[in-house]
């Protein structure tokens, strides 16, 4: 093997060796500093506008993305006793509508849904081996698959008290000696304060939380 070729292939070993060592070093930076996860989403305080009474739906000329505050009438239901008026359960920006004008419509029926987007947070399912090393009023770096070029910073605002898997509608048995140990997940509420117009609800998101 000539000079040359000896040279450069020691220099793209040593590269290589760099390479490995800067990974293994931010890796265990990562893991010694951060817990993160992008098993997470963007969520907020969902209210239903519900018809009041059975009747016809009049003056509902509401759109999508419409905000509307607490008790803003949006229109009326004519039954057979009287007219009712259809308000606003809390402020907020319509997401979903879901009736129209001349409408039959019975009590109790959604008509439209609100969030206040002025008031996200994420919802970030954690590893349960990882939740104590976090604590309520961490730091937390957010990352929206929507508008991914912004780092949003957030807070840990609340731990669940309960596994997600708890709350499953068939939760698997292990009567039959076949249990298979899953690590499971625990919601943790994550506040938000700088999320721009393109953050919305549902998104993905990935967070990572300084360790405490």
């Amino acid at each position: 093997m000539s000079r040359g070729r000896l040279l450069m292939t020691n220099i793209v070993a040593f590269v290589v060796v760099l390479a490995l060592i800067a990974g293994g070093a931010y890796y265990y930076i990562q893991n010694n500093n951060y817990v993160t996860t992008d098993n997470a989403k963007i969520s907020g305080d969902l209210h239903t506008i519900t018809a009041p009474a059975d009747g016809k739906l009049s003056a509902f000329n509401l759109e999508e993305g419409k905000k509307v505050s607490k008790d803003d009438e949006l229109g009326k239901i004519s039954g057979a006793e009287k007219s009712m008026s259809v308000k606003t359960p809390a402020d907020g920006t319509i997401i979903k509508k879901q009736a129209n004008n001349d409408q039959m419509v019975q009590a109790g029926q959604t008509l439209a849904s609100e969030v206040d987007m002025d008031s996200l947070y994420v919802i970030a399912n954690i590893k349960e081996d990882e939740l104590k090393d976090i604590e309520e009023g961490d730091q937390v770096d957010v990352t929206v698959d929507g508008d991914d070029d912004t780092t949003i910073d957030g807070s840990v605002e609340k731990i669940g008290y309960a596994t997600n898997s708890l709350f499953s509608l068939m939760p698997k048995s292990n009567d039959d000696g076949n249990y298979t140990k899953v690590t499971q997940t625990v919601p943790v509420k994550i506040s938000i304060t700088n999320s721009s117009n393109k953050v919305l609800p549902g998104m993905n998101a990935e967070v990572k939380i300084s360790k405490n």
